[in-house]
């Protein structure tokens, strides 16, 4: 057992995830509260956390954390749309603290105005507001965009000035999620620059505040800004920048999550992802 692990599904209830992460030799996990899809929210009974939090325990699952609506967008202009997501999102936070969750992982959003400054702005308020609205210890992680569209997050630079936007008294509470895949496509060259990338992200963000990979290659190109995930060394990324990673000193101790496809293989696609990035390891 190791750092390394996948998002994996919660049919049926979140307490059955973490068998489903032994069963892929992961004792980090990553899942859906509810249906991303959908704006209802689902309600978590007391027996359902204490399920979670049994199950957990005995398929010794080290860090677990959940990954937001693909509905939330704490960037946009509209109000109404913005309301929304600031109490979608305020309920997902809830529903992490309750199963006492590590990390909710979040995508910036879009700032659909043209106007990203005041998107990374509304973006803060909503994280600050759900931060002071719901206690307990589950960190909001910031995921970088891989920059499509009007996305905000696709920069060290925009992750900062959320973080430095919400108070102090909150911002113990808040990393940052590092996808591959999404880096890739914004133009940090993993692949040619992989000491200049690290270097940029700790003068900017700092790597103490690095608390999740997301593990991902890419069907697109380098700076293409498209985001499509790709299995580890299949796509442009190849399987050297995962090498690094995975024997990086910096980074032995941040979790991380594969997010790449399954297709009709679930687990067993899962389970040849995290051999490719143990086999980097041991190959050193």
């Amino acid at each position: 057992m190791d750092e390394l692990g996948s998002h994996v599904s919660a049919s049926g209830g979140v307490h059955l995830a973490p068998g489903r992460a032994r069963e892929i030799d992961a004792s980090v996990l990553q899942l859906f509260t509810k249906q991303p899809s959908r704006w209802a929210e689902s309600v978590i009974d007391g027996e359902t956390v204490e399920a979670f939090k049994k199950t957990r325990a005995e398929h010794g699952i080290t860090v677990a954390g959940a990954h937001d609506s693909y509905l939330i967008n704490l960037s946009s202009p509209d109000r109404r749309l913005w309301r929304m997501s600031q109490r979608s999102f305020e309920s997902e936070l809830d529903r992490c603290a309750l199963l006492e969750l590590d990390f909710l992982v979040t995508h910036p959003g879009n700032a659909t105005d043209g106007d990203p400054e005041s998107g990374l702005e509304r973006n803060a308020l909503g994280i600050t507001e759900s931060l002071e609205a719901v206690g307990g210890e589950t960190r909001v992680l910031l995921e970088l965009t891989a920059g499509s569209g009007t996305t905000v997050g696709a920069t060290f630079e925009n992750l900062q000035t959320i973080i430095e936007l919400i108070p102090i008294e909150q911002r113990a509470r808040v990393g940052i999620c590092f996808d591959t895949c999404h880096a890739y496509s914004a133009g940090y060259d993993l692949v040619d620059d992989y000491d200049g990338v690290w270097a940029k992200f700790d003068d900017v963000i700092g790597l103490e505040r690095l608390a999740l990979i997301h593990m991902n290659d890419s069907q697109h190109p380098f700076d293409s800004r498209k985001d499509r995930h790709e299995a580890i060394g299949e796509g442009s990324l190849g399987l050297e920048p995962f090498r690094r990673i995975v024997l990086d000193e910096r980074l032995v101790s941040v979790p991380k999550v594969l997010e790449t496809p399954k297709g009709d293989e679930g687990a067993e696609a899962d389970l040849r992802n995290l051999d490719v990035l143990r086999s980097l390891r041991a190959e050193g």
